[in-house]
């Protein structure tokens, strides 16, 4: 029986089609790479001649750097290909949706679509969950989303009173890089245990929606910054 679908391509092939996008849109890349992968080379065998060893070391140890660059040069293309994929899509409605699905891991609860949106602008404000509390995140210029992030804050303070609300901004007037928000989002103050980052999830996303269960033994309204985790 002939198959109905395509087998998805090996990670060799995957990897050479992420370096020539990569190349291709990034002059500095293949530099970069050849640097990562050739400096350790250079750096051990120098030292291994200048302190005269002898040559089953030197070998060896040419062998490990050989390792180690090829390391550095995937951490490199890795680093590169990155900063071009949020350089394609900075700027665009749904990146940070896009960002908060691909990027975040551990105990967060979110989604890639938002929580409010002004249809006219395509302004729109995310939601996440986890340790350090609710996270609202503004896409878009502030003087566009300020509306609608204050009936967002309003909303999340009305169902769970006690439970911290973080804010943070993306768009064209705002400092922070989009590249940088889920390493900013994980830097916030951890106020919240595993099983309120549920109860707190399951509460929000109940709006709308008729008598969403919660964990037996936690009321969301009554969780507390600063509780042992």
């Amino acid at each position: 029986m002939a198959r109905d679908t395509e087998k998805e391509p090996g990670r060799l092939k995957t990897m050479w089609s992420i370096f020539q996008m990569t190349r291709r849109n990034d002059k500095l890349a293949l530099p970069l790479m050849l640097l990562a992968f050739f400096g350790p080379i250079i750096i051990v065998t120098v030292l291994a001649i200048v302190f005269r060893q002898d040559t089953l070391f030197l070998v060896l140890w040419i062998i490990s750097s050989v390792l180690i660059g090829l390391m550095l040069m995937m951490m490199t293309l890795t680093w590169r290909a990155e900063k071009i994929a949020f350089a394609q899509i900075e700027g665009r409605p749904g990146a940070v949706g896009s960002v908060l699905k691909n990027g975040l891991r551990g105990n967060w609860t979110t989604s890639e679509m938002p929580v409010g949106v002004n249809p006219k602008t395509q302004d729109a404000i995310y939601r996440a969950v986890g340790k350090p509390g609710v996270v609202l995140i503004a896409e878009g210029p502030k003087g566009r989303v300020a509306r609608i992030l204050t009936d967002e804050q309003r909303k999340v303070k009305r169902i769970v009173p006690n439970v911290p609300v973080h804010v943070i901004e993306i768009g064209p007037d705002s400092p922070l890089e989009l590249r940088k928000l889920t390493k900013t989002m994980r830097r916030l103050k951890k106020t919240l245990t595993r099983a309120e980052v549920m109860a707190v999830a399951n509460r929000l996303t109940s709006l709308g929606q008729a008598n969403l269960p919660i964990p037996k033994g936690i009321d969301p309204r009554r969780v507390r910054p600063g509780r042992p985790r």
